[in-house]
């Protein structure tokens, strides 16, 4: 049980960094222009981004083998 909660979490985890990922490499225009007040507080940052994917990638590994 514990393991299906732990599986879970990584993929959430990683759809989030994947999907944090697209958004920054490809088109911030979108969050700049939906987002407007919270993207002046939390701007988004390439390198921040590829390191949370990193992390997770990490985690996942440390955590399934």
């Amino acid at each position: 049980k514990m393991n299906t909660f732990r599986i879970i979490i990584f993929y959430l985890l990683l759809f989030d960094a994947i999907a944090i990922n697209a958004l920054v490499w490809t088109n911030n225009k979108w969050y700049l222009e939906n987002l407007g007040y919270f993207s002046d507080w939390f701007p988004l940052s390439k390198g921040w981004a590829f390191l949370y994917f990193a992390l997770v990638l990490w985690v996942g590994y440390l955590t399934f083998f």
